[in-house]
């Protein structure tokens, strides 16, 4: 990752370590003993899960981790262990007498059926002992080892007590470190003084007393009166659909999530605290820190099960959150499909857009107000220059997606090489296809794909031809 490399960032994740595991397969028929599906079994996998898929997601994006909580001396920890080896993690475990935290997911038709979850209380005797032993560990390391964020993951299963959030907390007040929460329960006294914290609407809900409504301003107003009660720097709150909220003393802003297909939620909220700590160790402000996680989280509910976010698609994330809304050819069925899935109004238009004026702005003006998203197919270097000649396109491809994409009534750029967008608009097949001039309905290239046809009219005296003409002094 050029622009995103978190090689350099050291995050210390301490919480409730899980071991996530799904069985894939068909429901085949209702079970005779039962009205239940019965589900035939055709793969098992083994995920790391609760503050262990944190550090899963901290580890692949290349940051450099160090996960600290409890295990038990099972089978399932063992399994846990290879896992974390093979990803990289750094991994220190008090052991507990318990058996391992372990969720079991049963998947069917890429549904989840039902959730299994195995665990049990921590006996009070040996919770004060591995607390103990969990908090001179910890000490220990900060004292030689130099971290640039701390994340308490606490899933409220005994690792994120009282006494350890605040020492916690406290070591990273004094020595500068911000320390990330991803809170629970109702007991937010222990995260006292933190930098940032991170509840879903959900968990605000909880912790204000009622059921707040997902709106920005009923939002605002509950996570302003608990940050100051608790005196927390920042607060996320996370909000499904609606995307993010984030409140400091300096700036309230709202981070809206794109309309895409969800498969599993799982996990997700962990992604958000991994990317949102390593963009801050990274340095990058809160508001690029807050975009990215929210990226981030966008990626991977589109994923089945608990995942990562791979590199590479954050990269590419990244670029788009930077303003480009270009669409490469390897995303675009699948978000055609979520669009219309989500019954979009799709309107498609094309060009060259090589020096934008005027009569190119009223064109795409006039498309977007026909449906709900404007997808531009913008001609390739290669593909103008068969067109209009050896001497165009005056401005590059990337340079003309730059200028398009700061268009606000452009939702979608997608570049093809082709003379005509034919195969492009084929694959899309838009409620509406916009053309712009003086074409007859019945000439114009994939009108056979369309639902409607719509010729717009140009603004007379505006076309790329006379502006490059009046430069040269020929007009």
């Amino acid at each position: 990752m050029k622009n995103l490399n978190f090689k350099e960032v050291s995050v210390m994740v301490i919480g409730d370590i899980m071991l996530d595991v799904y069985h894939y397969g068909k429901v085949d028929r209702i079970s005779p003993e039962a009205p239940v599906p019965v589900i035939s079994v055709s793969k098992t996998k083994n995920q790391p899960g609760g503050a262990a898929n944190v550090a899963n997601n901290i580890s692949g994006l290349m940051g450099r981790v160090f996960l600290f909580g409890y295990a038990g001396k099972d089978e399932n920890a063992g399994i846990l262990e290879r896992l974390l080896k093979a990803a990289n993690i750094n991994f220190f475990f008090e052991r507990f007498s318990n058996p391992t935290i372990t969720k079991t997911r049963i998947i069917g038709q890429h549904q989840q059926m039902v959730r299994l979850d195995f665990e049990e209380k921590i006996a009070a005797n040996e919770q004060e002992k591995i607390e103990k032993n969990l908090l001179e560990r910890l000490v220990k390391f900060l004292q030689k080892n130099t971290i640039d964020v701390i994340v308490l993951s606490d899933y409220n299963k005994g690792v994120c007590t009282k006494q350890v959030c605040r020492r916690i907390v406290g070591i990273g007040r004094e020595r500068n470190i911000p320390v990330v929460v991803d809170p629970k329960g109702l007991d937010w006294e222990k995260y006292r003084g933190t930098d940032f914290i991170t509840p879903n609407l959900k968990e605000l809900s909880e912790i204000s007393g009622h059921r707040i409504e997902n709106k920005d301003r009923s939002v605002e107003d509950a996570a302003s009166g608990i940050r100051e009660k608790y005196s927390i720097g920042n607060m996320l709150i996370t909000r499904s659909e609606k995307g993010m909220t984030m409140i400091s003393d300096k700036k309230t802003f709202h981070v809206h999530t794109e309309a895409k297909e969800v498969f599993d939620v799982s996990g997700a909220g962990d992604t958000v605290v991994g990317v949102l700590s390593l963009a801050l160790g990274k340095g990058l402000g809160i508001f690029d820190s807050v975009c990215l996680a929210n990226r981030a989280a966008g990626i991977v509910v589109a994923k089945l099960g608990t995942a990562f976010v791979e590199p590479e698609e954050l990269e590419k994330s990244y670029s788009l959150k930077k303003g480009l809304k270009e669409l490469p050819g390897e995303d675009l069925d699948r978000t055609i499909l979520n669009l219309k899935r989500n019954k979009k109004r799709i309107v498609f238009t094309n060009g060259c857009f090589d020096i934008i004026h005027k009569g190119h702005v009223e064109i795409l003006r006039k498309a977007k107000e026909l449906g709900d998203v404007l997808i531009v197919g913008l001609n390739s270097d290669s593909s103008v220059r068969k067109i209009k000649g050896p001497d165009r396109p005056v401005n590059n491809q990337n340079d003309r997606m730059h200028v398009l994409s700061g268009i606000g009534y452009t939702d979608y750029i997608v570049i093809f090489n082709e003379d005509t967008p034919y195969e492009l608009i084929k694959k899309i097949q838009p409620q509406f296809l916009v053309k712009g001039g003086d074409y007859k309905k019945e000439e114009i290239v994939g009108k056979e794909f369309a639902e409607n046809i719509v010729v717009i009219d140009y603004i007379e005296g505006y076309s790329t031809s006379r502006v490059i003409k009046k430069m040269a002094g020929k007009l």
